[in-house]
């Protein structure tokens, strides 16, 4: 949207409702966990709370030819919202970081969110209160897995904000400990506030319902199976499931489906099933999984498996709990936050301790049970949309 329409939009605003500003390169140009972040955030805070008006400030959107383009249409004539893109010579990164606070300050902001543990520079001079979410700081505990002058970048623009923001939004406990750990800032500028999961996984779908779904998918001739979803990187430990399942009794061994994408480590382990003849057992499935199907997914599994050695939240976890789905983890991280004292939790490290956690939750039916009604309990207990809402606006309140 234009600029003068967004000011025009900023001046209709009630005296009690607030002008909120987001840093939305994400939600409009990716398509996975910053992305999904930024969308869900969007999406819980107009639904709750539709007094204020919510301006999303972003360098480009997505080319309208991609697949992709469809997930986020909808924002951009989505009720108390207004896109704002550059309208002058500076474009991208440069008007991403210097020139947005002065759209922000056109539009009245009272409060300029960076969504993905970045901000624009300048936004104390010009009066707009700011917060910060920051998701992990994984370039810091696995350096391994990042090259050295993006360290150096992420770090940079880190420490920027954190230091700079009026509040910061940490979205684990786990989180909240890293920043503090390697950024020596006060805990009582840091809220906890845990990333909100999409609406969608608040309305359970049946069994009938996710078989249907999945008959028309390549995936419609496994009937029992165990499940990943997530980046295939070797934090989140794809390779450890692998050779775990190898480990599981013939007669409980199930074909383990992994929904994510990956590169060299991913290559890593398809050589590790190649060597040890485990292509049958292992499905990398070949068409795009949309969210219907995911949803599908997580319901019919046998077994949600995620042991990943660190995380800022571990979103699919918890979407996995929505959906009925026993989890086995890890004791590590934000792992236990995330999956609740009823799921089952694992030393990442172990494969031994990986298959035997994972048999447990294959074989013992009463054990299902609970990991079922407990999980989902306790994900809507924590992780309720309109709770994150809530926390959000409190935190916009004490940054004013």
């Amino acid at each position: 949207m234009r600029k003068k329409q967004a000011e025009q939009t900023a001046a209709m605003l009630s005296v009690n409702s607030m002008n909120i500003a987001f840093d939305a390169k994400r939600l409009y140009n990716n398509f996975t966990g910053l992305g999904n972040y930024s969308r869900t955030t969007i999406d819980i805070l107009t639904e709750n709370h539709p007094e204020n008006a919510y301006f999303l400030f972003t360098p480009k959107i997505a080319d309208r030819r991609s697949n992709e383009r469809g997930i986020t249409s909808k924002y951009l004539t989505l009720d108390h919202c207004d896109t704002i893109l550059p309208q002058g010579l500076v474009k991208g990164s440069l008007w991403r970081t210097f020139q947005v606070t002065d759209e922000a300050k056109k539009i009245h902001a009272d409060i300029f969110h960076g969504l993905s543990n970045e901000l624009p520079y300048g936004l104390r001079k010009k009066g707009i209160a700011s917060v910060v979410t920051i998701h992990d700081v994984a370039f810091h505990t696995f350096p391994y897995m990042y090259h050295w002058h993006d360290r150096k970048i992420y770090d940079m623009k880190w420490r920027y904000a954190i230091q700079n923001a009026d509040r910061i939004i940490a979205i684990s406990e786990c989180t909240k400990n890293d920043i503090i750990k390697y950024y020596d800032v006060d805990e009582n500028k840091i809220d906890i506030i845990y990333q909100p999961v999409s609406r969608r996984f608040y309305s359970t779908m049946t069994d009938d319902e996710a078989t249907k779904i999945l008959s028309d998918t390549e995936l419609c001739t496994i009937k029992d199976f165990i499940l990943y979803v997530g980046t295939i990187n070797s934090r989140k430990n794809l390779l450890g499931i692998v050779k775990a399942l190898k480990l599981l009794p013939d007669s409980i061994k199930l074909p383990l489906i992994v929904v994510g994408n990956g590169r060299e480590y991913k290559e890593e382990v398809k050589k590790y099933i190649r060597q040890h003849d485990m292509e049958r057992m292992v499905i990398f499935p070949k068409e795009k999984i949309d969210d219907n199907t995911l949803q599908a997914l997580y319901t019919k599994a046998r077994v949600f498996v995620y042991p990943s050695f660190y995380e800022g939240f571990g979103l699919p976890v918890v979407e996995a709990l929505l959906s009925k789905c026993p989890v086995v983890t890890s004791n590590r991280s934000s792992l236990p936050e995330a999956g609740g004292k009823d799921s089952l939790q694992v030393d990442p490290d172990s494969i031994e301790d990986i298959a035997d956690k994972m048999e447990r939750a294959i074989t013992d039916d009463e054990l299902r049970e609970k990991m079922i009604n407990k999980g989902m309990e306790y994900a809507i207990k924590n992780f309720h949309p309109a709770n994150v809402a809530n926390s959000l606006i409190n935190t916009y309140n004490k940054a004013l």
